[in-house]
């Protein structure tokens, strides 16, 4: 009888951690869910601005001699 007894507890036991287990999975899902849309949307944003300055007709590469100040 004694070996039932622990025999049912520890399937018990069981039971619980995977119940808890479960649970971690479906929150890791939802955070993995989450950067992936992060990261689409970042690559959209970096797609975009790799776009613009193609669009706007300024050069993508400045010298700095472009950046001088007029007294030199």
């Amino acid at each position: 009888m004694d070996t039932a007894r622990l025999t049912e507890q520890r399937l018990t036991e069981l039971e619980i951690k995977a119940s808890f287990t479960e649970d971690l999975l479906d929150q890791l899902n939802q955070v993995i869910v989450r950067q992936q849309a992060q990261i689409d949307g970042l690559l959209r944003a970096v797609g975009e601005l790799r776009q613009q300055p193609a669009e706007s007709g300024v050069p993508a590469f400045r010298s700095l001699r472009d950046e001088l100040p007029p007294h030199y």
